[in-house]
């Protein structure tokens, strides 16, 4: 997408990072808290996942962490990822790991959350941003 062109965000996924030791409860507690199946991603194994609003617009993530302590983060998606990241930085945040699939960040407190391509996001579904 060229600079200057209006790009689309949203929040999208609460995501809850669970370390290894308690992950596959983690996994049981939210599936039987909300009454909804988290579905294993294949593409991603460290994802389970449920939509939680019935237009799809609103999920949840359960990540499997390698380390760390148990926290959640929230993703935002977008259609132009370099434009979000960005116009977040312009905002005050800070980036942590701009990775293969999507970029972490830190929000002006020090908060993790994630900023994802995700072509499906239009001006339908999303906030437009110039």
């Amino acid at each position: 997408m060229l600079r200057g062109m209006t790009h689309y965000s949203r929040l999208c996924k609460i995501v809850i990072d669970a370390p290894p030791d308690t992950h596959d409860r983690e996994v049981a507690f939210w599936r039987e808290a909300l009454g909804l199946p988290l579905k294993h991603f294949e593409e991603f194994p460290d994802f389970h996942g449920a939509h939680l609003t019935a237009d799809r617009t609103l999920g949840l993530l359960m990540q499997h962490l390698g380390h760390g302590p148990a926290k959640m983060h929230l993703d935002i998606h977008t259609n132009d990822r370099a434009a979000e990241v960005a116009r977040l930085q312009k905002l005050g945040a800070v980036m942590v790991d701009d990775g293969e699939h999507w970029a972490v960040m830190r929000d002006p407190a020090g908060l993790v959350f994630c900023v994802v391509p995700d072509p499906s996001v239009n001006e339908t579904n999303a906030r437009a941003w110039d």
